[in-house]
Parts: structure tokens; C-alpha cells; sequence
């Protein structure tokens, strides 16, 4: 099979036999929801094929290929009249430069628009009657003249953009206030974004526009330039369009079986293949009004195109076009609270809540405006960090990170948060190296007390739970090429604090399964300074009531969840399990269990 990782072509990838998933039944649908809708949706999730497959579908110049490119598929079954009924221009947002100075950019912005008339005149000559004039400088102009040179035609325009909102997503990753300048010079009053957006506006009053779909991030834009474009339809939580974008895992089964045949695997490699996507891939929904879920594609063809041509999985997980979507997470850990919020979408016992994702807001509030849960958790639902998860039983909206390889760049931002310096995480990798093969946790766990938790304020203790303790923990240990690892794992309906267990693939290293529940104690709880804890020896702290009592609970749960791990994953299976009772951020008191009534 051939799998169109990176390709964004609809005719290429039909023509020439690629990996496809048909989304064609969409377009009926897209018909009908309005003239102008506004699909937003993560970065590389696939929404510049859904343009290109509207485009093919549209473009009158393409209708003798009809056949050729939708007659196997669902629409070409049961088309619309509508198809091959329209001129089609496609505007890319992406590929205007943002850097330089405002008036560069909408030099950039005047460009890029007079390439795609340019290119609209060549593809449609035999059509018009009349050129189409080009301003250098004015490439609303030059619009206008191509909507003039329609009049004489019986076809209207179908406007396609593509990251309509790349500037502001540029802006505010770089966050500095020159950049926010440049950009509320293109949004404010006459500014070029606004003003082109007012002219396609124009545009679709009886002068040739007859429909527009657009893409984008998030609804930044749509809110600063409401009052010159104020009629795009947002469709992107309706349920019908959940999965416009993304695969089913009904839709993936049949690539792996075809994968696992070429590789000569057996079945259940089969399906180790697809818990290990299934794990890291899938997890995502758009819509309050569905459950189902759906792969990230991006991922999905990156996975299958690797395990097809090395009959194995991918050694990084975590493909590196997707790598840079911690910048959006960076964003939101230096807002006021917002190390707080990341800390906190990594607990699912106590997800992050808020009543309404917020829809209206413009690069102002995002670099200048109040950061309140609700704001900084709906900017990580747009950037695709987090997803919806349902609702609590008040009817408050539960967002959680999607998957595995989400949560890595949490965690990885994290430690860049807490171990800035080269050359101590370089000590804490090499600790961490040596547990994975020999089990020995008290190294690590005198690094964290010594070194780690020492970059936590006293003002942390404010809000320090169990959950600080295993986050610090899981930020040093995560690791996804050698491990299938998570906090929160489900073992027999209950939830373990952080279960490693090793990748299907890797077995045949020396490496270990790890069980940890982890434990907390405040200071008021046992009596005592945080002076007094440290002077405490090992023995005299785990004499005490609460830590025994702690150790005990910790245990009782393990032996619970060591049973059921043991049998779901056999002989195989190589566990150590270890309680770690937390001290404030003093003092670690940890026992590992070789057998249960045998620990040390």
C-alpha cells in the first residue's frame, strides 16, 4: 500500500492509488450546514485535504475527470448537483511569510493573493470573456476585477482559505509585543487582513462569491475581524463533522492486516499494532454532541507507512512535525496559573472542567487579557492538547489530554520547566537509564529530593498533592520508545498512579515493568517542620502513624494491581513494584516489593 503521509492533493492521492479513507459523504452535508462555514481543527489533522477534495469536487474544469476521481466514491454515487459547478480559488495563509515589519507583510499577504488570481487566470481562460487586470499593490483590486470578469460568465466563485489564521498563531507563539503590533496593524481599522476579509464579504453580495470555506486553528481571527467579516458559520462542533477529519479504528484495521501479511506477522502482532496506535493515536472528539472518537492522521500515516516498509514499529513514536506543538504549550505554562493548568490536565481522576468552551476571543485577551481556566484550557483544546471528555455530573464540560503521545509534550515541557540546565538532566537521564535495567529507584529518589524538588517555591506547597509528586516523577521517567507508560492506568475498574509497561518491540532488551503508587504527606498532617522532617532517619519517619498507614494503603493496592497486570500480560511481564510516600518536598520514603510480605 502506499500511504499519503504529507500529501494534502486529492487527485494525486486518488490517481495514484494512495491510502484513502473516504470523507466524500461530507460533502452533501457541507452543502447544506451554509454558505460560509469555519472549520477549525489541530494543525496537521488533515484540513488541507478536505479543502483539495472540495476543490476537485467543485471546479468546472475538472468535470470530465468526475468519474476518474469520485465515481467510486460515496458522493460520486449520489452526487450533488452542485458539483463541477464553480470557479475555485484557493487561498494558503500558511505560505505568507509573517516576519518583518507590518507593511512587509501586507506586501506578502498582496502577493500571495495576485499569485492565486494569476493562477485562477491561467486555469480558467477558456471560460472567461474578459482579463482579469493584477495590482502589484492592491490585491483587493485585483479581486475585484476578477469578480468583474465573472459577470459575463454563468459560473460563481467557491473561495477556499487555507490557516486563515496562521498570523495570529505566529504572534502569539513569539509573544513579543513588536510582533502584536504588526498584527493589530493587519486587524485594526483598514488594516490589509481585515480589509481583504471585508472585500470577500462585499464579495458575496450578488458580486460573484457564491461560497467560502475556510480553516483554521482557533477562532482568534474571526473575533478581531468580526466587524468587517461577520458572516462565517462555525461548524466545527457539530457532531456530523467529528470525524471530517481523522480515522476510525474500523478504518485502519484492514491497512494492518494488510501490513501484518506483507511482514508475515501473525495475528496477534496484528493487534499489538493496534493497541500501540490505539494508545498513542486515537482519543480525540470535537463535538459535544458524540462520544466517538478518532485517530490524529498525521500519526496514523506516519505509523503505517514505517511498520510497512520496516515490518516494525517506529522507533520515535511521537513523529517530529508534531514535535512542535509544545510551543503551544509553552505558551500556556507562562501565563499567570498555567504551569498549574498543565500540571493539572495530567491528573484524569480530576480533569480539567471548565462550563463552555470559549469561542470569543482575539489576540488582545490571548497577549494582554485575563488567563482564567476557562481561557487557557479552550486555547489547549484548539491547539489539539486537549479534547472533549464528556460531562460531570453538574453538566460542566470535561476536557482531557487525548493520548499518549499528547502527553508527552507535557511532560517534556515540564522538565524543561524544572531542569533548565544541560548537565543535570544529563545526570537525571543517566539515573533513569539505570532503573529502567536494575530497578534501583533510591538514586532517582535522592536526585528528586536533592535537586529536582528543589526549583518548587514555597508558594507550590499551596497546592502540592499527590499528583506534584507522580507529574515530577512521570516528567524524568516518560519514556515512549521504550515503554507503553501513563499515570492513571485502568486496572480492574481502578486506576493505578503510573504502570511502565515495556512496548511489545522492545522486550528483547534487558529492561523492566514498573508499578508505582505514589503517596503524599502535608506537614500539619505529621506534626512536624519541614527542619524536623529532615532531620528525621528513614526508620524513625516510617514509624510514624500517617506514613505507616500510607504504606500500608500503597501496598494493599499494588498487590491488588500487580495480580491483574500479571494476568493480562503473562510471563512476559517482568514487574517491580514500589510505594513512594512523599514528605512534603523533603523526604521520599520508598519499598519496593520482590513478592507481596516480602519488601525491602
Amino acid at each position: 500500500m502506499k500511504f499519503p503521509y504529507g500529501i494534502c492533493d486529492f487527485e494525486k492521492i486518488i490517481t495514484n492509488g494512495y491510502f484513502y479513507v473516504d470523507r466524500t459523504d461530507k460533502i452533501s452535508l457541507i452543502e447544506e450546514t451554509g454558505e460560509y462555514p469555519l472549520f477549525l481543527r489541530p494543525r496537521r489533522f488533515g484540513k488541507s485535504l478536505v479543502l483539495s477534495m472540495l476543490e476537485n469536487y467543485y471546479d468546472v474544469a475538472k468535470a470530465k475527470q468526475f468519474e476518474r476521481l469520485f465515481g467510486h466514491l460515496a458522493i460520486g454515487k449520489n452526487p450533488t448537483p452542485k458539483h463541477n459547478q464553480y470557479f475555485v480559488m484557493n487561498w494558503d495563509f500558511s505560505a505568507v511569510d509573517s516576519s518583518g515589519s507590518a507593511e512587509d507583510i501586507r506586501q506578502r499577504l498582496n502577493n500571495h493573493i495576485n499569485g492565486c488570481i494569476e493562477h485562477f487566470t491561467v486555469r480558467y481562460r477558456d471560460f472567461l470573456e474578459y482579463d482579469i487586470q493584477l495590482y502589484p499593490t492592491d490585491a483587493i483590486r485585483s479581486l475585484q476585477s476578477l469578480l468583474a470578469a465573472l459577470q459575463s460568465t454563468s459560473y460563481k466563485l467557491y473561495l477556499l482559505i487555507d490557516e486563515y489564521d496562521n498570523f495570529a498563531n505566529e504572534v502569539m507563539m513569539a509573544g513579543k509585543s513588536n510582533s502584536r503590533d504588526r498584527y493589530e496593524t493587519l486587524i485594526q481599522g483598514e488594516g490589509a487582513l481585515k480589509a481583504l476579509f471585508k472585500a470577500v464579504k462585499t464579495g458575496t453580495k450578488g458580486l460573484g462569491i457564491d461560497r467560502i470555506f475556510i480553516t483554521g486553528v482557533s477562532p482568534v481571527v474571526m473575533s478581531d475581524i468580526s466587524s468587517g467579516f461577520n458572516i462565517a458559520e462555525d461548524i466545527s462542533l457539530q457532531a456530523e463533522f467529528n470525524d471530517l477529519c481523522g480515522f476510525h479504528e474500523s478504518e485502519i484495521t484492514e491497512s494492518l492486516l494488510q501490513i501484518t501479511k506483507k511482514c508475515n506477522l501473525s495475528s496477534e502482532k496484528r493487534l499489538e499494532a493496534l493497541t500501540v496506535m490505539k494508545i498513542f493515536y486515537d482519543g480525540y472528539c470535537f463535538s459535544y454532541e458524540t462520544n466517538d472518537l478518532v485517530y490524529n492522521p498525521t500519526l496514523t500515516l506516519y505509523f503505517m507507512k514505517t511498520f510497512q516498509r520496516t515490518c516494525q514499529y517506529p522507533h520515535k513514536i511521537l513523529d517530529s512535525n508534531l514535535a512542535m506543538d509544545k510551543g503551544k504549550i509553552t505558551y500556556i505554562s507562562q501565563l499567570p496559573h498555567g504551569k498549574k493548568i498543565i500540571i493539572n490536565a495530567l491528573n484524569d481522576n480530576h480533569p480539567v472542567v471548565i462550563s463552555e468552551l470559549s469561542d470569543n476571543f482575539g489576540i488582545h485577551e490571548m497577549l494582554t487579557g485575563t488567563k482564567d481556566t476557562p481561557f487557557m484550557a479552550s486555547l489547549l483544546y484548539y491547539f489539539g492538547v486537549l479534547t472533549f471528555g464528556g460531562y460531570t455530573l453538574n453538566g460542566e464540560l470535561i476536557l482531557r489530554i487525548p493520548n499518549l503521545v499528547m502527553r508527552k509534550l507535557y511532560l517534556e515541557l515540564l522538565q524543561e520547566l524544572l531542569l533548565p540546565e544541560w548537565t543535570i538532566k544529563d545526570k537525571a537521564m543517566r539515573i533513569v537509564q539505570q532503573f529502567y535495567q536494575t530497578g534501583d529507584l533510591q538514586p532517582l529518589c535522592q536526585f528528586m529530593v536533592e535537586t529536582y524538588f528543589k526549583v518548587f517555591s514555597n508558594r507550590d506547597y499551596n497546592w502540592t498533592n499527590e499528583l506534584t509528586i507522580k507529574t515530577a516523577f512521570l516528567t524524568l521517567l516518560f519514556n515512549d520508545t521504550f515503554y507503553i507508560m501513563d499515570s492513571e492506568t485502568e486496572v480492574g475498574r481502578r486506576y493505578t498512579d503510573l504502570t511502565m509497561i515495556v512496548r511489545f518491540d522492545m522486550r528483547r532488551y534487558q529492561l523492566l515493568d514498573f508499578l508505582i503508587e505514589f503517596k503524599y504527606v502535608k506537614f500539619k498532617e505529621i506534626g512536624l517542620s519541614a527542619e524536623q522532617v529532615k532531620q528525621l532517619s528513614d526508620d524513625e519517619l516510617e514509624a510514624s502513624e500517617i506514613v505507616k498507614d500510607k504504606l500500608t494503603e500503597s501496598e494493599s493496592q499494588l498487590k491488588s494491581y500487580r495480580q491483574t497486570l500479571q494476568s493480562r500480560y503473562g510471563n512476559q511481564l517482568r514487574l517491580h513494584c514500589y510505594s513512594v510516600v512523599a514528605v512534603g518536598y523533603e523526604r521520599l520514603i520508598t519499598r519496593k516489593y520482590n513478592e507481596f510480605g516480602d519488601s525491602t
